[in-house]
């Protein structure tokens, strides 16, 4: 019996996603973000509710700029962008597919009562249509 490729974002999005404290410090995330080869991550609070993004473009000069000067780098708070594209769990694959052309972001959070439940990348987007076809 044939496996049905999948059709809705819950059905690829990884559930144990890499998230961070706003109270994380930048280099912390940028640690974080290279060990999980995660383009950004989605900033919750103590109840896994999300309340920013910030992504490694967020932080390249930080990083560099505090290594530089040697001073302490910022808290992700500081920078975390507070506006956050997120999608349901319900979402077809192949409508995100299309929200995801151009300059969108590379990773979505998804998002169920208002708790993040897991990610979305473009990487895994493109695995589901490759999946899809005949």
């Amino acid at each position: 019996m044939n496996k049905a490729p999948p059709s809705i974002v819950r059905d690829i999005m990884s559930r144990d996603c890499y998230r961070v404290s706003p109270e994380a410090s930048i280099t912390t995330l940028a640690k974080g973000l290279a060990l999980h080869r995660l383009p950004g991550a989605p900033v919750v609070d103590a109840s896994d509710r999300i309340i920013g993004f910030i992504s490694e473009q967020d932080v390249l000069s930080r990083v560099l700029d505090s290594i530089y000067h040697g001073d302490e780098a910022p808290l992700v708070k500081e920078m975390m962008r507070h506006e956050v594209l997120s999608v349901s769990p319900n979402k077809s694959i192949t409508d995100l597919a299309q929200e995801m052309l151009g300059p969108k972001p590379k990773v979505y959070p998804v998002v169920e009562q208002q708790r993040l439940i897991g990610i979305v990348t473009r990487r895994d987007i493109l695995i589901a249509l490759l999946a899809m076809r005949p």
